[in-house]
């Protein structure tokens, strides 16, 4: 974790630098002893392990340079996320320019009606920000939420802090965002489960957030900065005018919805030990996020309002963007496969003896938010603290469901300068760095917090194991 937040903070290094370097020094540093006590303690989890099976793994792994080793596990996680990433990528990217965003967007607001703008705003965040980034979110929900300011003359706080609260939570508990998919990846959760355990976490966190949202606006009040756009651009939001035509609602909603959909009914099929070839379907991860991304293409294709070429730009970017987080979450699967390498989840079972089981909880939260906090990305604290974790799989006597929802929440406090997006919230709304830091940092930190113990309370009322 020195090596990397070393890379990133003083060097100044991209993150896939920094993990892969991290990953070639520890892969290096690593003695033929802990490399032989690591596939020792790997094949014995599994089951009854003869000698000769246990030697021949040994001499294998012995027999692969530090590179390699690296190289092995960056390609296995990229294997496993490359496609769900890329297509996650394509699915927000179409929501955006085919105009589905905007009508889920309007649909929930004429559920809500206007005086409950700010519940719209709420379910809306959390709903786009399954497949979509938080910056992405809160750039489409905004204007919105300034054109609502306009016309209630109020609750401009209110609105800001719900899109936040709906937002930040999806982005760091439910996949296929990057973060809590290779988390997922690194503690072996199923999707569909994290995807469903992740909405219950989320959920309670941001009911906090709401509370938090209505009691700070009862006290305070945020003018309209008068630089803001007209009312009509306002309402349209930043990627154009307002289409005539736009998807049906439920067409609108099908690519975020289908593949939760699809990987829960594998989920709950999976528990009741179903078998079959429509299981092991519904069970795969990257046909759900296959046939959410067909159906956005779909219809970018009939409601997108750009010609051909510029359609096929835009996928072409949102690619380019995913693969650099491809890139970026392999490396941290590298850095991860060498780290257990060294035999660290036996150390700190160790050192933290009988209390290991609890203190997993509070512990890898703790390191995802050191991480967060000194280096201001979400996801890429997830990525540095998932090893950790992975380190008490063989101790906790729960899901590991709930390490990687320990892992989410700690990826929340502490928002600061250094978060790319605590300067999208401070600049799109108006609002002084003061201000963020006196309503936003708090929010979203105890948001972290609350989740933490709506985790731990049902790591013990409903360990799944």
């Amino acid at each position: 974790m020195a090596l990397v937040l070393g890379g990133i903070l003083w060097l100044r290094l991209h993150a896939f630098l920094a993990l892969i370097g991290g990953a070639l020094v520890i892969a290096f540093l690593t003695p033929a002893t802990s490399l032989e006590r690591y596939v020792e303690s790997e094949l014995l989890r599994k089951g009854p392990t003869s000698d000769f099976e246990i030697r021949s793994a040994q001499a294998e792994l012995a027999g692969k340079t530090p590179a390699k080793r690296v190289v092995d596990g960056f390609g296995e996680t990229c294997g496993k996320v490359g496609i769900l990433i890329a297509m996650a990528s394509v699915i927000g990217v179409c929501l955006l320019e085919s105009g589905a965003a905007q009508r889920i967007v309007e649909a929930i607001l004429a559920c809500f009606g206007a005086a409950r703008a700010h519940l719209a705003f709420l379910f809306s965040g959390f709903l786009l920000a399954i497949p979509v980034f938080f910056d992405t979110v809160f750039y489409l929900l905004m204007p919105i939420g300034k054109a609502m300011r306009r016309k209630t003359g109020k609750n401009y706080l209110l609105y800001i802090l719900t899109i936040v609260a709906g937002g930040t939570m999806a982005h760091s508990l439910i996949p296929p965002t990057p973060g809590p998919m290779f988390v997922a990846n690194e503690l072996k959760v199923d999707i569909g489960t994290m995807m469903i355990a992740g909405f219950i976490v989320g959920s309670v966190a941001v009911a906090f957030g709401y509370a938090w949202a209505v009691w700070r606006n009862r006290h305070h009040e945020i003018e309209l900065p008068e630089e803001v756009e007209d009312a009509a651009a306002a309402a349209a939001g930043p990627y154009g005018a307002t289409r005539e035509v736009l998807p049906p609602v439920i067409l609108a909603f099908l690519p975020v919805l289908l593949p939760i959909l699809w990987l829960g009914a594998g989920s709950v099929l999976t528990a009741q030990e179903q078998s079959g070839l429509w299981v092991r379907l519904l069970g795969d991860k990257n046909l759900a996020l296959i046939a959410g991304a067909a159906i956005a293409l779909v219809m970018l294709g009939i409601y997108g309002a750009n010609k051909r070429e510029e359609k096929r730009d835009k996928i072409q970017s949102a690619l380019q963007s995913g693969a650099g987080i491809i890139l970026i979450t392999a490396a941290g699967g590298a850095f991860g496969a060498v780290l257990r390498q060294t035999g660290i989840g036996a150390d700190i079972a160790e050192m933290l003896g009988a209390s290991t089981v609890w203190l997993a909880l509070p512990v890898v939260f703790l390191v995802t938010t050191i991480v967060r906090t000194a280096q201001g990305s979400a996801t890429v604290a997830m990525i540095t603290a998932a090893p950790v974790a992975a380190a008490f799989l063989t101790q906790i006597t729960f899901h590991p469901v709930y390490l990687a929802l320990a892992i989410g929440c700690g990826s929340k406090p502490i928002p600061w300068m250094n978060d790319s997006g605590f300067w999208i919230i401070t600049r799109m709304s108006g609002m002084k760095e003061s201000e963020t830091l006196r309503f936003v940092t708090p929010m979203m930190s105890l948001m972290g917090v609350v989740g933490l113990i709506a985790t731990v309370i049902g790591a013990w009322l409903f360990p799944m194991v």
